[in-house]
């Protein structure tokens, strides 16, 4: 009868350790697991995914049953367990020679104790929590039901300790929150979240790259984009068509400006494709022919432009500052590069920005984005309100750049090699070599002279 009465307990403990197990997985599974995960399943028709899925969208109630699971197994094996092992005990340690009830007593709790606190820690706990990290999604369908089943039995059970929880809660002050307050993933969470998911290859270093430029779209603005003003090509309507055609072999746009003198007197857009669909492109009125000119500030946000474009099927806008002065152009190209990155078509033949010179040396395009150049850098830079290397250069310098100039930015040294109207068109900067390229290069020259 002993014998039969302690392999009960045994069977029974074993069978709380599993069942404490179940629940911290179940528990771990739905926290872990995402919804949209389980969609997917439920589509599929995978076997208990939609079980699954409602108890996600029930999440409060689901851990609450999957709470109560666990503290009724936890106590229950504390209570079955370590006495039958104790009991298993007595008889071994009384054939030691350990006869003193005190000593017997304290023996077996004190192994009976340890065996079932190992047991509990590593197979009711530890284990299940890993797997179901690992695993969330099979676990979280296969604990589905059994879990549903507990939750709808202990479901009065349930609704009485919420309620003494909320109850008790309320007088610290804190209200208890349902699924619909769940807090949205913030826009730095899904940088990391796909930062994770390229590390582990579910996302490509190009679709990241995609991603992370529609996060920058809505921020930028026209100004960070735009071809500044220096740098537009227009045409004066004052002078001959032959002018203009040559300025079209020249440059190779699609879309020109038409001004009265100069930029501040836009009087329209010309498309080449009007030009060369005229059936006397010599005899041409191009007031006739040019589109009205379409103006943006310059704090529109490129998210706007870009509906702007689709709306009307005008792919160049002029833009003009805070004063109604022209500060250049910008068209679809420019508003697209930011996502997917340059585009150059068969006639743009623009050098990469930033070319290695030689080790620590680096030529810079003037125009280079700063942000760009911050990042390509490491650099901690003061906020000077530039967009451009050179405009930054001009802003450290406090004075219109000149051939020759250097200035220290952040940790690196700019030099100014080539100016343009004012602008510092090239720029070496140079980085010191730090502690550990010079490591590496003392070690070189060990190996070079052992050679010899």
């Amino acid at each position: 009868m002993d014998l039969l009465r302690e392999s009960v307990g045994l069977i029974a403990a074993g069978f709380l350790v599993l069942l404490n197990g179940f629940f911290v997985a179940a528990e771990f599974a739905l926290v872990r697991v995402r919804k949209s995960q389980l969609d997917e399943m439920v589509a599929r028709g995978e076997p208990f995914a939609d079980s699954a899925k409602w108890l996600v969208e029930h999440l409060d109630g689901a851990l609450s049953a999957c709470q109560l699971g666990i503290t009724i197994a936890s106590l229950a094996l504390g209570w079955i367990g370590e006495p039958t092992i104790a009991r298993l005990l007595h008889h071994p340690l009384t054939s030691l020679g350990i006869t003193s009830a005190a000593v017997l007593h304290a023996t077996s709790f004190a192994v009976g104790f340890t065996i079932i606190t190992v047991l509990h820690v590593v197979i009711g706990e530890l284990a299940p929590k890993t797997l179901a990290i690992r695993q969330p999604e099979s676990l979280a369908r296969w604990c589905a039901l059994p879990l549903r089943g507990f939750w709808i039995a202990s479901y009065p059970i349930l609704v009485a300790l919420n309620a003494t929880t909320a109850a008790f809660l309320k007088l610290f002050g804190v209200e208890t929150m349902s699924e619909a307050d769940e807090t949205p993933h913030s826009e730095t969470e899904i940088r990391a979240l796909l930062s994770i998911a390229r590390d582990h290859g579910e996302v490509t270093g190009a679709e990241r790259e995609l991603i992370e430029g529609v996060f920058q779209f809505d921020d930028l603005i026209c100004r960070k984009v735009m071809v500044p003003r220096v740098d537009v090509a227009y045409f004066d309507i004052n002078d001959s068509l032959e002018s203009f055609l040559e300025l079209i072999r020249r440059t190779k746009h699609t879309r020109y400006p038409i001004c009265d003198a100069s930029l501040d007197s836009v009087l329209g857009v010309i498309h080449v494709k009007d030009i060369m669909l005229s059936t006397d492109p010599g005899a041409i009125d191009l007031r006739d022919i040019m589109r009205p000119p379409r103006f943006v500030p310059e704090t529109l946000s490129i998210s706007k432009l870009l509906r702007q474009f689709q709306a009307t099927h005008q792919l160049l806008a002029i833009v003009v500052d805070e004063y109604g002065t022209t500060s250049g152009v910008v068209t679809l190209e420019n508003v697209l590069e930011p996502i997917v990155g340059p585009v150059a078509d068969e006639f743009d033949i623009e050098p990469p920005e930033i070319v290695p010179e030689s080790r620590g040396s680096f030529l810079i395009d003037g125009r280079a984005d700063i942000e760009s150049v911050i990042e390509r850098f490491n650099l901690e830079l003061v906020d000077e309100q530039a967009d451009t290397l050179s405009g930054y250069v001009m802003a450290r310098l406090g004075h219109v750049p000149e051939e020759g100039d250097i200035v220290e930015l952040g940790g690196v040294i700019a030099e100014v090699l080539e100016v343009r109207k004012s602008r510092a068109e090239k720029i070496r900067v140079t980085v010191p070599p730090s502690e550990e390229d010079d490591a590496n290069d003392e070690a070189a020259s060990r190996k070079e002279k052992a050679a010899d």
